[in-house]
């Protein structure tokens, strides 16, 4: 049977270059939900790419409104994250564009920690230091306390979606530590969902990864309830 979203219709700003996002989503998605993605450029993660991929938000915002979906999320952590401003002013646009409800990656992370009364966290990721050094800001800028950050340094979304999920588990064990209350796997473009749960299991901890919390995010604020398994305790159990 087809799934053309009956219940809900989730439009996605998407960056050009992620190949991740759609594959992810949609298997953290409920039956009678479906997913409609529009690109905006960006491969890599370059100051100048990163606020580049907002300028046409407007624009690829009207065209998902034409196929009628219920909400519209613009799914990227490095570009959401860059600063307060720049993720007040996407939001603004898209829903000024569509008269639609405007979701955001920073602000599904931050609400899924806030869901699990999470304050100090461990941050792990596949950005360069600037990236990083910005999320950090943008975190600590929520209340959150950022008990260690780690980068892998890459900076196009070919080589984060060339990283084995195994490589999360790996960084998420060696980067343990014991008052962390979470722990944010951020990026939209790179394998993590695939291992949340054991590292869940292993951490004994939650684990909010991007594309995770952005699926949950657009679920509830759509009116969907339902849990997912198989992708750690925020969209299994709440």
């Amino acid at each position: 049977m087809i799934d053309y979203g009956a219940r809900l219709r989730i439009g996605m700003l998407v960056p050009s270059g992620n190949v991740i996002i759609e594959p992810q989503v949609n298997a953290m998605l409920p039956p009678g939900v479906a997913l409609y993605a529009t690109r905006l450029p960006l491969c890599g993660s370059s100051e100048a790419e990163l606020l580049a991929m907002a300028r046409n938000v407007d624009d690829a915002a009207r065209l998902l409104a034409h196929a009628n979906v219920g909400l519209i999320a613009f799914n990227c952590t490095a570009v959401s994250t860059y600063s307060k401003a720049m993720e007040a002013d996407i939001e603004r646009r898209i829903a000024a564009a569509t008269g639609l409800r405007a979701l955001m990656t920073s602000k599904a992370i931050v609400e899924a920690l806030r869901t699990f009364k999470a304050r100090k966290v461990v941050l792990l990721t596949p950005y360069i230091a600037e990236v990083n050094a910005r999320e950090v800001k943008f975190l600590e800028g929520e209340g959150l306390e950022v008990l260690s950050e780690t980068g892998l340094g890459l900076n196009t979304n070919t080589e984060m979606a060339l990283l084995e999920p195994d490589v999360w588990t790996e960084l998420g064990r060696k980067h343990r530590r014991n008052e962390a209350d979470a722990y944010l796997v951020s990026c939209t473009a790179v394998r993590s969902a695939e291992v949340i749960d054991a590292l869940e299991q292993e951490l004994e901890r939650p684990v909010v990864t991007s594309n995770q919390a952005i699926a949950w995010h657009c679920l509830r604020r759509g009116g969907i309830n339902d849990k997912v398994r198989g992708f750690g305790a925020l969209l299994r159990e709440h």
